[in-house]
């Protein structure tokens, strides 16, 4: 696939890394894309660096990892460019984003609310539950494979999810709709869990 990558530092940086290796074609981007030029040199061929709205522009699929408080921009700026697209969501909101701007997503759930800052996009709420270190831990093969909890209300993007979360070396767990995310976001039982997608499963309740 051809993927864009919004947000290439922490998290988006290291599972961008993990599709290369994989084969996809992944270009990097942020607001200082020329800071992950020798990155992507040293992954080869497959990697390349742009502005955020190149990213947009150049993938089948668009993963954003950025602050939450950047999407309703984002969302203005990008809505041509993400029409259509399967965008993987990996946004929460933490401070610095205002106290009752975090509140108000929480309460509406994030996933949802990424759903509308997002309009004609079709998200999937993925890898924003976990962090880069068992990613990369798990690509790595150091111990089980770390469950993914993914949602979406879009068929194909839920399966796109799944078959990238296995590309990024790590087990996917479908939790359900953009609605069923609550489960996972920041002070639900899947955030942060970090583990096995067995566990994950029974923490989610999905085994009953």
């Amino acid at each position: 696939m051809h993927i864009g990558v919004i947000g290439a530092g922490w998290l988006g940086g290291t599972v961008g890394r993990q599709w290369v290796k994989a084969g996809h074609d992944v270009l990097f981007s942020s607001r200082n894309p020329a800071t992950h030029a020798e990155i992507a040199r040293r992954l080869g061929p497959h990697a390349s660096v742009g502005t955020i709205r190149q990213a947009a522009g150049f993938g089948e699929v668009v993963l954003i990892a950025v602050p939450y408080s950047a999407l309703p921009d984002l969302g203005r700026q990008l809505k041509d460019d993400l029409a259509g697209k399967i965008v993987l969501d990996a946004c929460n909101p933490y401070p610095p984003d205002p106290e009752d701007f975090r509140k108000a997503i929480q309460e509406e759930g994030v996933a949802l609310a990424t759903a509308r800052l997002l309009p004609g996009a079709r998200v999937a709420r993925a890898f924003s539950a976990v962090d880069a270190t068992s990613v990369e831990e798990s690509a790595g093969g150091a111990g089980p494979r770390l469950g993914v909890p993914i949602a979406s209300d879009d068929r194909e993007a839920l399966s796109t999810a799944e078959q990238l979360v296995r590309d990024a070396g790590c087990e996917p767990v479908v939790v359900g709709g953009l609605a069923d995310a609550r489960s996972f976001q920041r002070g639900g039982p899947g955030f942060r869990a970090n583990t096995d997608a067995g566990d994950l499963r029974r923490r989610l309740g999905l085994d009953r």
